[in-house]
């Protein structure tokens, strides 16, 4: 395939002094690497700015340990140890009765091996039960109460995820739907939602992914949505690449919309392309337009390229290698503007 002047022009302009994170993506198109220049691994991206932290952990623990599984596993617990960030783990929003629902999961590209949790509560690390899944049973996913209980048999203590500010947000909101309705179930809170997606590729082009979140804030008990979903929140297809999502899982769940992205970049797709040709795939077939799918994907691929895109305009994704880290804008495909950052009002 020939090459445009433009993009020619722009590849070369890509290139960095150091010849590591050689080409910073686009901001406008959200894409990155898109041409031959020398890619410095472990190589690390993830869904929103504070995803950042958690990809330069990964670094820091794939190069001192060497075990890709370790960096995602404990890149993500960064996130979920934040009580500032009300969309994972501890301090995230409860659902409708007051009660930290965790989901998570995780994929091993060599093996093409996958552990998920979902519903879990009072267990901090929601991503390391997902890969004691993975290692130490025959099965795929653990859910709810049982989920919980495999966890503490396993060693992992109870802990209280819901912080006195979330559980005086929580009080508050049950006021408001009081006061707006008597239904017997409150509405929830379409804006409180968000995930940690993270992607990594190794020196030998291995693939890798995991991602965590508590779920759609306010949610009814029991929901659960597409992060712990292996093929929407995650897929990792170690032939071709990964994706990961965040935003509004029902309309990521119903495409399948991680596995759709990665299959676009089997057919040769660059990652922010393959991103795009989902979310316009998902467009043509869901009856909601597209500024309110609220769906946002990134993807890595074998060769290290990588790029984000979604439905909104503010939808930002982190990048991380031993050459440094940055946070860019991934391509968006409507004017609506995108929600607050990790499921907290501004």
């Amino acid at each position: 395939m020939s090459m445009s002047r433009r993009k020619f022009i722009q590849n070369s302009a890509c290139l960095s002094a150091t010849g590591a994170i050689a080409c910073s993506p686009n901001t406008s198109s959200g894409a990155g690497f898109v041409g031959s220049e020398k890619i410095e691994k472990p190589l690390f991206i993830a869904t929103w700015p504070f995803g950042k932290f958690s990809c330069e952990a990964a670094v820091k623990i794939a190069t001192d340990s060497g075990s890709m599984l370790d960096a995602i596993e404990k890149g993500i617990w960064v996130t979920e140890n934040d009580v500032k960030n009300a969309s994972v783990g501890i301090g995230g929003i409860p659902n409708a009765n007051g009660q930290v629902e965790l989901d998570a999961c995780i994929m091993s590209g060599p093996d093409h091996n996958a552990g998920s949790v979902a519903g879990i509560q009072d267990i901090l690390h929601p991503i390391s039960v997902a890969r004691l899944v993975m290692e130490s049973t025959p099965h795929v996913m653990l859910v709810g109460e049982g989920a919980k209980q495999f966890a503490i048999k396993n060693g992992y203590p109870e802990t209280n995820l819901l912080t006195a500010q979330q559980k005086s947000n929580w009080e508050n909101w049950q006021r408001e739907q009081l006061k707006k309705s008597k239904q017997s179930q409150p509405k929830i809170d379409e804006e409180h939602h968000d995930t940690i997606a993270m992607l990594g590729l190794d020196a030998e082009g291995n693939l890798y992914g995991g991602c965590s979140t508590s779920g759609w804030g306010y949610k009814i008990p029991g929901r659960v949505g597409d992060s712990p979903i292996i093929g929407s929140g995650l897929y990792v297809d170690n032939q071709v690449g990964a994706a990961g999502a965040t935003g509004l899982g029902e309309n990521v769940m119903r495409h399948c919309g991680s596995f759709l992205v990665v299959e676009m970049m089997r057919q040769g797709a660059q990652p922010t392309e393959a991103c795009e040709m989902a979310v316009n795939r998902i467009a043509e077939i869901d009856p909601k337009n597209l500024g309110n799918l609220d769906i946002n994907f990134i993807a890595l691929n074998k060769q290290g390229h990588y790029g984000a895109a979604g439905t909104s305009k503010g939808f930002k994704y982190s990048v991380s290698s031993p050459a440094g880290s940055q946070v860019l804008d991934a391509k968006a495909m409507s004017a609506k503007t995108i929600g607050p950052e990790g499921g907290n009002r501004k």
